[in-house]
Protein backbone atom coordinates (compact mmCIF):
# COMPACT_ATOMS: atom_id res chain seq x y z
CA UNK A 1 0.00 0.00 0.00
CA UNK A 2 2.19 3.10 -1.02
CA UNK A 3 2.13 6.38 0.20
CA UNK A 4 1.62 9.48 -2.27
CA UNK A 5 2.45 12.50 -0.99
CA UNK A 6 0.87 15.41 -3.57
CA UNK A 7 -0.26 19.16 -3.84
CA UNK A 8 -3.63 19.34 -5.03
CA UNK A 9 -7.00 21.02 -4.72
CA UNK A 10 -10.09 20.25 -2.78
CA UNK A 11 -13.25 19.85 -5.09
CA UNK A 12 -15.67 18.82 -3.16
CA UNK A 13 -15.97 17.06 0.66
CA UNK A 14 -18.99 15.06 2.16
CA UNK A 15 -20.12 13.51 5.39
CA UNK A 16 -19.69 9.49 5.43
CA UNK A 17 -20.72 7.56 8.19
CA UNK A 18 -21.01 9.47 11.75
CA UNK A 19 -17.06 10.72 11.62
CA UNK A 20 -15.39 10.53 8.21
CA UNK A 21 -15.64 12.42 5.02
CA UNK A 22 -15.53 11.02 1.82
CA UNK A 23 -13.44 13.93 -0.52
CA UNK A 24 -12.67 14.77 -3.77
CA UNK A 25 -9.60 16.03 -4.75
CA UNK A 26 -7.45 17.28 -8.02
CA UNK A 27 -3.78 15.75 -7.25
CA UNK A 28 -0.82 17.70 -9.48
CA UNK A 29 0.54 14.56 -9.74
CA UNK A 30 -2.16 12.12 -10.15
CA UNK A 31 -5.35 13.75 -11.46
CA UNK A 32 -8.98 13.63 -9.60
CA UNK A 33 -8.93 10.85 -6.72
CA UNK A 34 -11.65 10.30 -4.25
CA UNK A 35 -10.48 9.31 -1.00
CA UNK A 36 -11.52 8.95 2.61
CA UNK A 37 -10.58 10.90 5.52
CA UNK A 38 -11.09 9.36 8.40
CA UNK A 39 -12.25 11.02 11.37
CA UNK A 40 -12.54 13.98 9.71
CA UNK A 41 -15.33 15.60 11.15
CA UNK A 42 -14.58 15.11 14.73
CA UNK A 43 -14.40 18.10 17.07
CA UNK A 44 -10.86 17.98 17.09
CA UNK A 45 -9.49 16.17 13.82
CA UNK A 46 -6.43 16.20 12.38
CA UNK A 47 -7.33 17.32 9.45
CA UNK A 48 -8.61 20.88 10.50
CA UNK A 49 -10.31 23.17 7.73
CA UNK A 50 -8.05 21.58 4.96
CA UNK A 51 -10.81 19.35 3.74
CA UNK A 52 -12.84 22.50 2.43
CA UNK A 53 -14.00 23.32 -0.85
CA UNK A 54 -10.91 24.69 -3.28
CA UNK A 55 -8.78 24.24 -0.02
CA UNK A 56 -5.13 24.27 -1.93
CA UNK A 57 -3.09 21.57 0.25
CA UNK A 58 -0.07 19.10 0.57
CA UNK A 59 -1.96 15.98 0.84
CA UNK A 60 -0.24 12.35 2.06
CA UNK A 61 -2.59 9.43 1.02
CA UNK A 62 -2.33 5.70 0.68
CA UNK A 63 -3.39 3.56 -2.45
CA UNK A 64 -4.42 -0.29 -2.52
CA UNK A 65 -4.73 -1.63 -6.23
CA UNK A 66 -7.78 -3.38 -4.96
CA UNK A 67 -10.11 -0.25 -4.08
CA UNK A 68 -11.29 2.64 -5.97
CA UNK A 69 -11.32 5.32 -3.11
CA UNK A 70 -8.20 5.89 -1.56
CA UNK A 71 -7.06 6.54 2.28
CA UNK A 72 -6.18 10.25 2.96
CA UNK A 73 -3.79 10.08 5.88
CA UNK A 74 -2.58 13.98 6.08
CA UNK A 75 -3.40 17.00 5.24
CA UNK A 76 -1.15 20.51 4.70
CA UNK A 77 -3.14 24.07 4.27
CA UNK A 78 -1.11 26.21 1.59
CA UNK A 79 -4.19 27.88 0.86
CA UNK A 80 -7.95 28.57 2.12
CA UNK A 81 -10.49 29.83 0.08
CA UNK A 82 -12.81 29.91 2.93
CA UNK A 83 -13.34 34.22 3.29
CA UNK A 84 -14.08 34.52 -0.43
CA UNK A 85 -17.08 31.77 -0.08
CA UNK A 86 -18.54 34.16 1.89
CA UNK A 87 -19.49 36.81 -0.44
CA UNK A 88 -22.30 35.63 -2.44
CA UNK A 89 -21.43 36.21 -6.06
CA UNK A 90 -17.77 35.21 -5.18
CA UNK A 91 -19.43 31.91 -3.42
CA UNK A 92 -20.98 30.72 -6.92
CA UNK A 93 -18.28 31.88 -8.66
CA UNK A 94 -16.03 28.84 -6.61
CA UNK A 95 -19.02 26.17 -6.29
CA UNK A 96 -18.53 26.55 -10.27
CA UNK A 97 -15.13 25.96 -10.71
CA UNK A 98 -14.86 23.38 -8.48
CA UNK A 99 -18.29 21.35 -9.80
CA UNK A 100 -16.94 21.82 -13.64
CA UNK A 101 -13.47 21.26 -12.70
CA UNK A 102 -14.70 17.48 -10.92
CA UNK A 103 -17.68 16.82 -13.94
CA UNK A 104 -14.79 17.45 -16.86
CA UNK A 105 -11.72 15.72 -15.55
CA UNK A 106 -11.57 12.17 -16.10
CA UNK A 107 -10.60 9.96 -13.00
CA UNK A 108 -6.46 9.94 -12.39
CA UNK A 109 -5.38 11.63 -15.62
CA UNK A 110 -2.83 14.06 -14.38
CA UNK A 111 -4.02 17.65 -16.23
CA UNK A 112 -0.81 20.22 -15.37
CA UNK A 113 -2.68 22.54 -17.16
CA UNK A 114 -6.20 22.23 -15.06
CA UNK A 115 -4.59 22.21 -12.43
CA UNK A 116 -3.00 25.00 -12.51
CA UNK A 117 -5.95 27.07 -14.33
CA UNK A 118 -8.35 26.20 -11.59
CA UNK A 119 -5.75 27.45 -8.35
CA UNK A 120 -5.10 30.89 -10.78
CA UNK A 121 -9.06 31.56 -10.95
CA UNK A 122 -10.04 30.82 -7.85
CA UNK A 123 -7.31 32.98 -6.67
CA UNK A 124 -8.14 36.15 -9.06
CA UNK A 125 -11.73 35.40 -7.49
CA UNK A 126 -10.09 35.51 -4.20
CA UNK A 127 -7.97 38.54 -4.59
CA UNK A 128 -10.53 40.68 -6.54
CA UNK A 129 -13.65 40.37 -4.95
CA UNK A 130 -14.75 39.95 -8.75
CA UNK A 131 -16.12 36.94 -10.65
CA UNK A 132 -17.53 37.40 -13.96
CA UNK A 133 -13.82 37.96 -15.91
CA UNK A 134 -12.58 35.35 -13.84
CA UNK A 135 -15.33 32.93 -14.35
CA UNK A 136 -15.32 34.05 -18.22
CA UNK A 137 -12.02 32.83 -18.49
CA UNK A 138 -12.03 29.78 -16.65
CA UNK A 139 -14.91 28.38 -18.34
CA UNK A 140 -13.34 29.28 -21.98
CA UNK A 141 -10.07 28.16 -21.19
CA UNK A 142 -11.84 24.46 -19.90
CA UNK A 143 -13.14 24.22 -23.21
CA UNK A 144 -10.44 25.10 -24.90
CA UNK A 145 -8.16 22.01 -22.77
CA UNK A 146 -11.22 20.10 -23.47
CA UNK A 147 -10.48 20.33 -27.56
CA UNK A 148 -14.36 21.83 -27.98
CA UNK A 149 -13.34 25.29 -28.78
CA UNK A 150 -14.25 25.82 -32.34
CA UNK A 151 -11.80 28.28 -34.05
CA UNK A 152 -13.31 32.17 -33.11
CA UNK A 153 -12.70 33.99 -36.45
CA UNK A 154 -13.19 31.44 -38.56
CA UNK A 155 -16.93 30.69 -40.17
CA UNK A 156 -17.22 26.67 -40.30
CA UNK A 157 -19.29 26.41 -43.31
CA UNK A 158 -18.29 29.15 -45.44
CA UNK A 159 -14.40 29.01 -44.14
CA UNK A 160 -14.47 33.11 -44.00
CA UNK A 161 -12.56 35.02 -41.87
CA UNK A 162 -14.77 36.91 -39.32
CA UNK A 163 -13.55 40.71 -39.11
CA UNK A 164 -13.12 42.37 -35.61
CA UNK A 165 -16.63 44.04 -36.13
CA UNK A 166 -18.83 41.38 -36.78
CA UNK A 167 -20.83 38.99 -34.31
CA UNK A 168 -20.55 35.15 -34.72
CA UNK A 169 -23.76 32.98 -34.32
CA UNK A 170 -23.25 29.47 -31.99
CA UNK A 171 -24.39 26.28 -32.82
CA UNK A 172 -24.18 24.28 -29.35
CA UNK A 173 -25.28 20.77 -31.29
CA UNK A 174 -22.35 21.14 -33.54
CA UNK A 175 -19.72 23.52 -31.01
CA UNK A 176 -19.08 25.58 -34.16
CA UNK A 177 -19.52 29.48 -34.75
CA UNK A 178 -21.11 31.02 -38.50
CA UNK A 179 -21.19 34.60 -40.05
CA UNK A 180 -24.03 36.32 -40.49
CA UNK A 181 -24.82 34.84 -44.27
CA UNK A 182 -24.62 31.51 -43.02
CA UNK A 183 -26.54 31.32 -40.29
CA UNK A 184 -29.82 29.16 -39.33
CA UNK A 185 -32.60 29.63 -37.33
CA UNK A 186 -31.83 29.01 -33.68
CA UNK A 187 -27.83 29.92 -33.54
CA UNK A 188 -27.17 31.99 -30.94
CA UNK A 189 -25.88 35.52 -31.11
CA UNK A 190 -22.19 36.10 -29.70
CA UNK A 191 -22.10 39.94 -29.78
CA UNK A 192 -18.30 41.43 -30.91
CA UNK A 193 -17.38 42.43 -27.05
CA UNK A 194 -18.18 38.80 -26.02
CA UNK A 195 -15.64 37.64 -28.97
CA UNK A 196 -13.29 40.40 -28.59
CA UNK A 197 -13.04 39.53 -24.97
CA UNK A 198 -12.44 35.64 -25.67
CA UNK A 199 -10.04 36.33 -28.30
CA UNK A 200 -8.02 38.17 -25.58
CA UNK A 201 -8.08 35.77 -22.96
CA UNK A 202 -6.99 33.09 -25.06
CA UNK A 203 -3.40 35.07 -25.79
CA UNK A 204 -3.17 36.67 -22.10
CA UNK A 205 -2.64 34.79 -18.91
CA UNK A 206 -5.27 35.98 -16.24
CA UNK A 207 -3.18 37.50 -13.87
CA UNK A 208 -2.01 39.46 -16.55
CA UNK A 209 -5.80 40.70 -18.37
CA UNK A 210 -6.52 44.42 -18.43
CA UNK A 211 -9.93 43.22 -17.33
CA UNK A 212 -11.34 46.98 -17.33
CA UNK A 213 -11.11 46.50 -21.23
CA UNK A 214 -13.64 43.44 -20.75
CA UNK A 215 -17.54 44.46 -19.53
CA UNK A 216 -19.28 42.31 -16.61
CA UNK A 217 -22.19 42.01 -19.41
CA UNK A 218 -19.53 40.65 -22.37
CA UNK A 219 -18.12 37.97 -19.62
CA UNK A 220 -21.21 36.80 -18.56
CA UNK A 221 -22.61 36.35 -22.08
CA UNK A 222 -19.04 34.15 -22.73
CA UNK A 223 -19.38 32.38 -19.48
CA UNK A 224 -23.16 31.31 -20.85
CA UNK A 225 -21.69 30.60 -23.71
CA UNK A 226 -18.89 28.40 -22.45
CA UNK A 227 -21.14 26.50 -20.07
CA UNK A 228 -23.29 25.53 -22.58
CA UNK A 229 -20.44 23.70 -24.20
CA UNK A 230 -19.44 21.87 -20.68
CA UNK A 231 -23.36 21.09 -19.97
CA UNK A 232 -23.74 19.33 -23.58
CA UNK A 233 -19.87 17.33 -23.51
CA UNK A 234 -21.39 15.86 -19.70
CA UNK A 235 -24.84 15.71 -20.37
CA UNK A 236 -26.55 17.11 -17.54
CA UNK A 237 -26.95 20.15 -16.31
CA UNK A 238 -24.76 21.91 -13.70
CA UNK A 239 -26.02 22.61 -10.30
CA UNK A 240 -24.42 25.68 -9.28
CA UNK A 241 -25.28 27.48 -12.59
CA UNK A 242 -28.31 27.56 -11.02
CA UNK A 243 -27.79 29.36 -8.40
CA UNK A 244 -25.81 31.76 -10.94
CA UNK A 245 -28.50 32.92 -13.23
CA UNK A 246 -30.80 33.48 -10.17
CA UNK A 247 -31.24 36.90 -8.33
CA UNK A 248 -29.08 37.03 -5.23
Amino acid sequence: MPLHESEAIVLQSYPLGEADRLVSFLSRTIGRVRGVASGARRTKSRFGSTLERLSHVRIWFFEKETRELVRINQCELIESFLNAFRDYASGIALAILSEVTEAVLPDREASDANFRLLLMTAQAVKRTGKSEVPLAYFALWTVKLGGWLPPLDVCAKCGRQLTAAEPAYFSRSASALACGKCRKPGLRIISVPALVAARQMLTVRLDRLNEENISPTAARELTDVMLDVIERQIDRKLKARELLESPA
